[in-house]
């Protein structure tokens, strides 16, 4: 992809039904994304911006538009080449951490790496180095109730970032942190972003982070206004 985009969204849709009624949550979404960009998606509750999320991510299909992933067609593509292009090139934070409570920190962010066929070796190396990297090398062994909220989310980020993904889609990411903690993860996020060059998209309530980001993309309604 010579011209750096990792995300590429077209005139995107997305209709749901609800009884004998069709609601339009989204419609006529068009951005590009960037690698090594940090964006923030902001707009009031029920603007469609965790859709819009899902779309980007290969988990919905659209009701028209399209997206594309490092250059390849992935909103349409079939399931099976889609969960692949998803696994190898798009990680996912969310505001609750869904660690497997059973296993430990190092493992939490080994699986995915696992699960895509790395060795166990491999798959702990990287653990551990994206553990370093978010400051959390002495709590590898920990299981995610021995952690505390904001290092609970640092594993969450460890384990998106750990298949070396080209994006990161999070929502909401420290929505359930307080006030200082959430500082330190908004910290965080831009220095992976910087150190890695992974393209970052964050939907957010968050003013404070959404101001750290190098664009804005601002939902209302369904439709995507001016970027900031």
């Amino acid at each position: 992809m010579s011209n750096g985009q990792v995300l590429v969204a077209e005139n995107l849709g997305q209709t749901f039904s609800e009884g004998p009624q069709a609601v339009e949550v989204l419609r006529g979404v068009s951005f590009r994304i960037e690698r090594g960009e940090c964006v923030a998606i902001v707009g009031r509750s029920g603007s469609g911006k965790t859709t819009l999320l899902h779309l980007l991510g290969g988990l919905e299909q659209p009701s028209q538009g399209s997206v594309q992933l490092l250059g390849e067609a992935f909103s349409h593509a079939g399931e099976a080449k889609r969960s692949q292009l998803r696994n190898r090139h798009v990680g996912f934070v969310y505001q609750l951490h869904h660690l497997l409570p059973e296993f430990t920190a190092r493992e939490n962010v080994a699986l995915p790496c696992v699960i895509g066929g790395l060795s166990v070796r491999e798959a702990q190396q990287r653990a551990d180095d994206l553990l370093a990297r978010v400051g959390l090398a002495h709590r590898g062994g920990h299981t995610p109730a021995q952690l505390s909220g904001g290092e609970r989310q640092r594993v969450a980020l460890a384990r998106a970032l750990v298949t070396q993904p080209a994006v990161v889609l999070a929502d909401e990411p420290t929505g359930n942190l307080d006030r200082d903690t959430a500082e330190q993860i908004h910290e965080l996020i831009l220095t992976l972003n910087r150190d890695l060059q992974t393209s970052f998209v964050i939907v957010t309530h968050e003013e404070r982070l959404a101001s750290l980001m190098n664009r804005r993309l601002r939902l209302e309604q369904g439709l995507l206004l001016a970027a900031e």
